[in-house]
């Protein structure tokens, strides 16, 4: 298992990848933030640092295929295969209200895009004729002048972040990987997300080896008091803020507290964005995310997720020191 972990920033990213791989970590990813999600991996891509790269995620429908398609394209072939397009779809009121698009049929949007751009790699990895004609995108036209030179590791693979049934069963079914959201506990996953991809995957008569599994997770890990403390509070405001979203109600309820959702989320309302961490008890916090020291982290991540992951992606929402780092992958490449 490959263990990733978040570059947030282009200012210093070059740098600041270099000595995440001295830290033993094998990929970055960005998310779509308060800065561009292409613009730190093309960066690091172009210095040629030996990582893996990713989006985590680059939200889908405010971007034409074709767009997509050409960052996809540039940053494998600047990576040499080592570039993955991570996609998803955000939350309505954002798509809407954030990028002024439709959200409409989110879970046969997303399928038919996953054609699209596959269509497009084709066009210019095999120069087969570029005909899409669906009910979200049309592309008819991909004249020489506007292709880019077949990649000599092929296109690179489209993974996609699910949460909720058939959005899960979807990308089982059709994508190159599955990306499984960080807010999640181990009963949600054992109840909700592996027997839909089981079904999924059964669906589209696919089996195990014919999708990549990324698992996503929020880790609190401290050696001391004092470390654990301060995981614990950025933590908090983590979960805060993914419990505030309808869309995560499913793994509070698994376990009795959907009624907590809607109370964070008319925190958020209000603007009480401080009190948010609050209302996140340490039954919670424990459930929800991994806490501990690195090698009880280590063992716990074992425990949730198994030998079902083909990657890792840790979310460490505070000021981790390096060495906390270093010490968190080196214990989890043992475990």
């Amino acid at each position: 298992m490959r263990v990733d972990t978040a570059l947030f920033s282009p200012h210093g990213a070059v740098e600041r990848a270099a000595h995440l791989r001295r830290l033993g970590f094998d990929g970055v990813f960005t998310f779509e933030g308060p800065h561009d999600v292409f613009h730190p991996l093309a960066m690091v891509a172009g210095a040629g640092i030996d990582l893996d790269l990713w989006t985590n995620v680059a939200i889908a429908f405010p971007r034409n295929p074709i767009h997509l398609a050409h960052a996809a394209w540039d940053l494998a072939d600047l990576t040499g295969g080592r570039f993955a397009l991570g996609l998803g779809t955000q939350v309505r009121t954002h798509i809407t209200e954030r990028f002024g698009v439709p959200f409409d049929r989110p879970v046969a949007r997303m399928r038919e895009l996953i054609e699209a751009l596959r269509a497009i790699f084709a066009a210019w990895q095999d120069g087969t004729r570029l005909d899409v004609r669906g009910e979200f995108y049309t592309h008819t036209r991909m004249s020489p002048m506007f292709s880019p030179q077949p990649l000599p590791t092929g296109p690179p693979p489209i993974h996609v972040g699910a949460l909720g049934p058939q959005m899960t069963r979807m990308v089982a079914g059709h994508a190159d990987g599955l990306l499984v959201m960080p807010f999640n506990s181990q009963r949600h996953l054992d109840d909700h997300v592996w027997p839909n991809v089981a079904a999924g995957l059964a669906r589209a008569g696919r089996d195990d080896g014919d999708l990549t599994v990324v698992v996503e997770a929020i880790v609190a890990v401290g050696r001391d008091d004092a470390e654990q403390a301060v995981a614990d509070a950025g933590t908090r405001a983590l979960l805060a803020f993914y419990g505030s979203t309808p869309a995560y109600r499913p793994v509070l309820e698994a376990h009795g507290w959907g009624d907590l959702q809607p109370e964070l989320q008319a925190l958020t309302r209000s603007g009480a964005w401080d009190t948010l961490p609050d209302l996140i008890d340490d039954e919670v916090l424990a459930t929800i995310a991994v806490r501990g020291t690195p090698d009880e982290v280590a063992v716990q991540l074992r425990g949730r997720f198994g030998d079902r992951p083909d990657r890792l992606a840790l979310y460490t929402p505070y000021a981790a020191t390096d060495d906390l780092l270093g010490e968190l992958v080196a214990a989890i490449h043992t475990a």
